[in-house]
């Protein structure tokens, strides 16, 4: 397990990468953002977007997936505290692969509890273009060893 002193500001980890499917957007559409560029290929192709994107609140949950699975399921993780500085960038199209991107910009004890700590972390997803798509600030708790 990871605690909050084996995380230090600057560490950079790559996440690893995955493809969004038009299958995965639509589904998420369905299910969270039912607007049409997330749900209809047809719509789609007559909103400002000129075809199928992804919903931004899907973008992030695909980068939460990448943590989860890379460093935060190995980590003393007590729950999250927040995010900053949420942005989506470019739209996020069927067949895009995604990589994901996390630095650490803080980690200190808490004022509060002497057995956990704060971590921040920059987190970014990048096309495959090299274009950042999608980046923000959060912040976690974790446990100290």
């Amino acid at each position: 397990m990871r605690y909050l002193e084996d995380f230090a500001v600057g560490d950079v980890f790559e996440l690893g990468e995955t493809t969004v499917t038009e299958e995965a957007i639509v589904r998420f559409g369905r299910e969270f953002d039912p607007q049409p560029f997330h749900v209809d290929p047809a719509a789609a192709r007559e909103s400002p977007f000129g075809g199928l994107v992804a919903s931004g609140w899907h973008v992030a949950s695909i980068f939460m997936r990448l943590f989860v699975d890379s460093l935060l399921d190995d980590a003393g993780s007590l729950g999250g505290l927040g995010v900053d500085d949420m942005h989506w960038k470019v739209p996020v199209r069927p067949g895009d692969v995604l990589s994901g991107r996390a630095e650490v910009v803080e980690a200190r004890p808490s004022r509060s509890n002497p057995e956990r700590g704060v971590l921040g972390v920059r987190m970014q997803l990048v096309n495959q273009r090299g274009e950042t798509a999608w980046y923000c600030t959060a912040y976690s708790l974790l446990r100290r060893a």
